[in-house]
């Protein structure tokens, strides 16, 4: 017969069966019942507090029903909020002395970052004065100062900051470069908005001095905010050295990078085509351009306009040829430009127009105006009519057939979106869209009007205005980019800079190999003023575009000096010489931010010698081209070397439902809402306080009562933390579900348990033990020395248990992995490993089994036991540490109480080695419990698979004497971690010893589980159970089915529904699966 063992007890409790009767109880026992009584004081205590309120009411007549209900609040149960009784900011955290019974991420959350500044641990180390390794850099990419962070920038600030904190325990110097930037259009459209908000006064009533004094105000309360909410998300920042694009140094830089461009023949000033918005009167980057998709005809309203205006249509109008009857039919989908025509494209072989190319059709509205026909083989001859007008001065395309066939360039618009009085009379001082509609009507009169057809089209709108954005002719500052992509494609295949992932590498040469010029004058106040100043000279034509007239200076007193040298033949009376009006394109002064941060232009600066170049950049990949592409462009030209060694692209975050983050969809989520939890009515009056339009605004709140119905839990900045980096993969878009983060607190509650039962299980540790690990945390080492931080060791002798070897190279294994995964910038796999490893490895199997260890174990077993605790909570926070600085640096602290070091000078964790794998002798015998682990999973899964109700027996068939004594020497470890429902294990070595009614699973080619399922089991009753839900389901799949193969489906139901009915179907697939299984289960117990 096969040997039995019978477990006993609850092998959830803490390793320690109830005292007996008449014996004396342990120390634990004793302050349990204490806790008890203390308890039980207080409930009665409540109890004749509610007697007397009770009785007072009553005595003067009052109703006694709030008192009750008073009372049922006051019975239930309260978590107890912790208090940190730190006495100021920046003192080592005051711990309690005993731990908290629940992890309250507020508490646990408090006074760390204000210490981790304070002491310097975020302070970079001179390498020369250190035993560090060479520094390792990371440079914020600076958020614009136009409002609060938003879960995109958690995210970069998770991922920076998990590889600062990991390169520091590496050994090396760190440095996390914290700042902001300026943002020129966004904020000064931004504060603008809010000054009429609150005054309705313009920044014209204003006037420059006093708008610019606004938006600095502006930019102090946001970027202390930006501030605040980087120091909640546990940034390692050194503190002492944020930067703003505006500090003074970094103007200075701008400046010195702008003049030795134009000495160098990479800026120059030029008259052409570039984005402009008529309702905030600036040209714009491409980046602050979106582009609305329209599927035909569409009424839009536009912004400095009345009513409604049709886009998303062709129309098409004749030209009458000069000296002949006959006409040339156009089309186009922006009628108001033929008011510009000064030409008329066909392509060299469409045999309908070969006739007319050389001729001139005339103006219908503008006298004396020719258009001459051109050929040429961009035409594409089946689009619309096969024949092209041309606007040189309001299209991109027609500017370049414009310049190819000398063709006049005719401006027609004003700046702020009026036609002058090159539209012809008739036209002169009418907005542009009125002029639209107007065209239309007198094309109609004079019988050239052909016809309307809707148009699949693109409409460009600038994105913080909503204007439609014009193609406009205007003088302009450009920088010259072809050869400075050239050097930035060359670094990239020398494999001197990496890009990561992959496809964002190919994007990088897609985007430099068709870059264009770029525009970088902008008509704004806020920002860097353009160092040009115009030389105007009394009596002398001088044109904008003249290059002679312009000179490039620091300071007006510079660009005095530069222009007499200019003209040492002109009179300074009878010059006038002005600053260019404009400032720079944002992205310029974010282009030199690598190294202006770091004292460039003083190439000989500590900073700039020490940190330049960076190591790595971290951002989302959508601003590749906008910002890094630029970055490295003139951090090539103007220091020669690229500004870091590696780029990684996080996926840009959409909500759950895919969605692109949006304040006017309410969808856009502030990080601290996440960490501290808010309720919906909060979330509403926060939207309330923005500049949302009404309609926009109930939209808006629409959607935050959609996605947040009960508002979003308080989940913590570690969870917060964690479930960002673990979504961070190498795609391009990821949906991001806030509800999501609620998950990983409660894993941070199991790490707050986890140690907290350890805690207990290691007050009897050897002290000697635990001095072990004291080395190399005192104070001394913030500085950077972690020569004295000894690693880890442990001696693996023959009395070490099977499941001490396996959980000690479960841990060498996971710091492997993690090392290997952090280093190949993998942080999805890092962080699944360490949740594994703590939830699956840790908690689930070693912590259990630890308990039954020291049940009967001598001193020298269980201070064994508690040593290899006591490693893997160690080593495990560890390696949690860059992603969780704050439960881990608590938790760490807490751990080490045990240690000889006093807590006062304990230095902080992020100050510790990172952890190396240990010699814990062969694998082999760590993979004999991995086995046992495996079979542990099964038993589990089968007790819940088979619904047992009671206590049954579970049977191992051993092929091999090996696999038996392996199981037979863990039986006390199965019995207690496979849960209450198991009463025996037995080992057998043939089949004839298995009793009936037992359901199987192989385990490997060695070992199969069979569990006595008969007789512990209602089949029947189950089986009902189960083929009820059964139907339930299969209804419910019909019916949403059904409602998904309806015509028109995929137009006519919003976009958001069918996601949440694909959602819910699989939801209901997936569960009809696992019902199917359990039927198939209880059926095979009938045969």
């Amino acid at each position: 017969m096969p040997e039995t063992h019978d477990s006993t007890g609850d092998p959830g409790a803490n390793g320690a069966n109830p005292a007996p009767e008449n014996q004396p109880k342990t120390k634990n026992q004793l302050k349990n019942d204490a806790k008890r009584a203390a308890k039980l004081a207080k409930f009665q205590a409540k109890q004749a507090k509610l007697k007397d309120s009770d009785a007072a009411l009553n005595s003067s007549g009052a109703s006694a029903k709030p008192a009750k209900k008073e009372a049922k609040k006051d019975e239930a149960v309260q978590e107890e909020r912790y208090v940190d009784e730190t006495p100021k900011p920046g003192m080592k955290k005051v711990l309690s002395k005993e731990i908290q019974k629940s992890y309250q991420p507020q508490y646990v959350e408090s006074s760390w970052e204000a210490w981790w500044s304070e002491s310097g641990c975020n302070k970079p180390v001179p390498v020369k004065d250190s035993l560090r390794k060479q520094s390792y850099v990371i440079p914020i990419p600076p958020p614009n100062v136009t409002g609060k962070l938003h879960i995109g920038h958690a995210m970069g600030n998770a991922i920076q900051d998990c590889l600062i904190r990991f390169k520091r325990m590496q050994g090396y110097s760190t440095l996390f470069i914290g700042g902001c930037d300026h943002a020129g259009i966004a904020t000064q459209s931004v504060v603008e908005k809010t000054i009429w908000r609150q005054s309705k006064q313009t920044r014209h009533d204003l006037g420059r001095e006093q708008f610019i004094k606004k938006v600095w105000e502006w930019r102090k309360d946001y970027g202390e905010h930006i501030y605040m909410q980087l120091k909640r998300m546990g940034g390692a920042y050194d503190w002492n050295r944020p930067k703003f694009t505006m500090d003074p140094e970094l103007v200075h830089a701008v400046k010195v990078a702008f003049k030795a461009m134009h000495e160098r023949g990479l800026i120059y000033r030029d008259n052409k085509l570039v984005n402009w918005c008529c309702k905030l009167n600036t040209a714009l980057s491409n980046l602050e351009v979106e582009n609305r998709d329209l599927t035909g005809r569409t009424m839009m309203k536009v912004p400095g306009h009345e009513g409604t205006y049709e886009f998303g249509v062709l129309v098409e109008f004749a030209y009458p040829i000069e000296g002949t009857d006959e006409k040339l039919v156009v089309a186009t989908t922006r009628i108001e430009t033929m008011l510009g025509d000064s030409g008329i494209a066909v392509h060299p072989k469409d045999d309908r127009y070969k006739h007319l190319v050389g001729k001139h059709a005339t103006h219908p509205f503008i006298s004396g105006r020719r258009l001459l026909i051109v050929a040429d083989d961009y035409v594409d001859m089946e689009f619309g009519t096969g024949a092209v007008k041309l606007t040189p001065a309001h299209d991109f395309n027609d500017y370049e057939l414009g310049k190819r066939h000398g063709l006049p360039f005719i401006n027609i618009l004003n700046e702020n979106g009026t036609l002058n009085d090159d539209a012809g009379p008739e036209f002169s001082g009418m907005m542009r869209f009125d002029a639209r509609t107007k065209v239309v009507e007198m094309l109609k009169t004079k019988g050239l009007y052909v016809g309307t057809k809707d148009n699949v089209m693109t409409i460009p709108i600038c994105s913080r205005s909503g204007d439609v954005i014009e193609p406009f002719l205007k003088p302009q500052w450009y920088v010259s980019c072809d050869s400075m992509a050239q050097k930035a494609k060359e670094v990239v295949r020398k494999g001197d800079l990496v890009i990561q992932p992959q496809t964002s590498e190919k994007e990088w040469f897609r985007w430099l190999d068709g870059i264009r010029d770029w525009c970088i004058s902008r008509q704004l106040w806020w920002g860097h003023r353009i160092p040009a100043y115009f030389v105007r000279i009394e009596g002398r034509e001088c044109r904008d575009e003249d290059q002679t007239h312009w000179v490039i200076a620091m300071s007006d007193e510079e660009a005095e000096r530069l222009a007499t040298e200019r003209f040492p033949d002109v009179p300074r009376s009878k010059m006038q010489i002005q600053q260019d009006p404009d400032v720079l394109d944002t992205w310029f002064s974010s282009g030199l931010w690598p190294f202006s941060t770091v004292g460039w232009p003083d190439t000989e600066s500590s900073d700039y010698k020490q940190f330049y170049p960076m190591s790595i950049l971290e951002t989302c990949w959508d601003i590749l081209f906008f910002w890094v592409a630029r970055m490295v462009m003139m951090g090539l030209e103007l220091t020669g070397k690229s500004p870091f060694a590696k780029v990684f692209c996080h996926a840009m975050i959409r909500d759950a439902h895919g969605r692109k983050m949006s304040k006017s969809l309410g969808n856009v989520v502030d990080p601290v809402d996440v960490i501290n939890g808010i309720t919906l009515e909060e979330l509403g009056k926060k939207l309330e306080n923005g500049n949302l339009p009404e309609a926009e605004l109930k939209k808006a709140k629409a959607g935050q009562k959609r996605d947040y119905p009960n508002g979003i839990p308080e989940c913590g900045s570690d969870a917060v933390r964690f479930s960002l980096c673990a979504y961070t993969s190498g795609g391009r878009d990821l949906n991001l579900n806030i509800l999501r983060v609620e998950g990983y607190r409660k894993f941070c509650n199991k790490l707050w348990n986890a140690i907290r039962f350890s805690l207990i299980t290691l007050e009897g540790l050897n002290k000697q033990t635990g001095a072990k690990f004291s080395a190399g945390m005192r104070e001394g080492n913030m500085e950077g020395d972690l020569s004295a931080s000894r690693n880890v060791e442990i001696d693996c002798n023959s009395s070490m248990s099977l499941v001490e070897r396996w959980i000690l190279a479960r841990l060498n294994a996971t710091i492997s992995e993690v090392t290997d995964l952090i280093e190949g910038l993998n942080f999805m796999g890092s962080t699944t490993t360490l949740h594994n490893f703590w939830l699956y490895d840790l908690c689930g199997v070693y912590i259990e089994a630890s308990k039954i260890l020291l049940k009967d174990a001598g001193a020298a077993e269980a201070d064994r036991v508690r040593h290899v605790l006591f490693i893997c909570m160690d080593q495990g926070l560890k390696l949690l540490h860059p992603y969780m600085p704050y439960l881990t640096e608590e938790l760490w602290q807490r751990l080490h109480l045990c240690s000889d070091v006093p807590y006062e000078e304990m230095g902080s964790l992020s100050a510790q080695k990172w952890p190396r794998p240990m010699n814990v002798g062969t694998e082999l015998e760590s993979k004999k419990f991995g086995m046992v682990n495996d079979s542990m999973k099964v038993i589990r899964s089968m007790l819940a698979d088979y619904m047992i109700r009671g206590k049954t027996d579970v049977y191992f068939l051993c092929v091999d004497d090996t696999t038996a004594d392996v199981i037979q020497s863990q039986r006390t470890v199965i019995a207690g971690l496979c849960g209450k429902e198991l009463s025996g294990v037995f080992v057998a070595r043939q089949a004839s010893d298995l009793p009936a009614g037992c359901a199987m699973n192989n385990i490997n080619d060695k070992l199969s589980v069979f569990l006595l399922v008969k007789g512990h089991a209602d089949v029947e009753a189950e089986l009902k159970k189960i083929n009820i839900k059964l139907d339930r389901v299969n209804t419910s799949i019909a019916t949403l089915q059904k409602q998904m193969e309806m015509d028109g489906y995929e137009t006519k139901v919003k976009e958001s529904v069918r996601i949440q009915n694909r959602d819910k179907l699989a939801t209901l697939q997936e569960e009809r699966q696992l019902l199917e299984k359990s039927q198939k289960n209880f059926h095979s117990l009938q045969d």
